[in-house]
């Protein structure tokens, strides 16, 4: 199996998404997998200009001529595509949001009818027909509901171009990752073994199991803890800013 990752996170490799990312592809590649991890924000990548170029003269290529190409070409060489991003405004970050309204030229501009009989455009040459699709994503805050936007999201992107959706890992309080305190290590750590056993999991048999699944749901440290140390977090250095 082939994963390509395409992280959408603006802090690059030093990102609490990719402190994430990574368990994830050792786990998959304990598992056989070749994987590839990608940076978006390393990458030049335009808006799209909705010209209908690539539907109408050059039908899946677009007129810009810039890193997208290569990363198409990615995406046809995976089997498993991860789009990982942190959550920005209740949705993916701008750089992840630029690269998905790119996958345009993947679809072909007829409709089709699904089983609940809505529309959703042709897949284009297959590109993304088929292939399996997972989400990671994290956000500072304490509550899994603030993910609702972005879950419903990637449900309905994932179903527009013909994939499947078969793997999502939403972490609550990411803001941990980089801290350095007593006993939080190994609460990290445990954690980062459960994403590495989702790696495993989604190769071997195709699918996150419900018990890991719900593992990953769970708070790495009560709420009101957390809470109360983001704020003091931030009473700190907006005092320290301010001196």
């Amino acid at each position: 199996m082939k994963i390509v990752v395409f992280n959408g996170s603006p802090r690059g490799s030093r990102s609490n998404t990719h402190t994430i990312v990574t368990p994830f592809l050792e786990g998959a590649r304990e598992a056989g997998a070749e994987t590839e991890n990608i940076f978006l924000v390393d990458k030049n990548i335009h808006h799209c200009r909705g010209c209908y170029v690539c539907w109408i003269k050059t039908p899946g290529r677009c007129v810009i001529d810039d890193d997208m190409t290569g990363l198409l070409a990615k995406m046809a060489w995976a089997d498993m595509i991860v789009f990982a991003t942190p959550l920005y405004v209740d949705n993916v970050s701008g750089i992840m949001k630029q690269f998905l309204d790119r996958l345009i030229p993947t679809a072909d501009p007829h409709f089709l009818k699904d089983e609940n009989g809505e529309c959703k455009h042709l897949p284009h040459e297959g590109l993304l027909e088929a292939k399996d699709f997972v989400v990671i994503s994290n956000c500072g805050f304490p509550e899994s509901s603030h993910f609702q936007v972005l879950r419903l999201y990637f449900r309905r992107m994932i179903r527009n171009v013909c994939g499947r959706l078969v793997g999502e890992i939403y972490r609550t309080q990411g803001e941990l990752f980089p801290l350095k305190a007593p006993g939080l290590s190994t609460i990290l750590d445990a954690y980062r073994e459960q994403v590495r056993q989702a790696g495993r999991e989604l190769v071997e048999t195709g699918v996150i199991s419900e018990a890991t699944s719900t593992q990953l749901e769970q708070p790495l440290i009560p709420e009101a803890l957390y809470i109360d140390g983001a704020n003091r977090w931030w009473d700190k250095n907006i005092a320290n800013c301010r001196l």
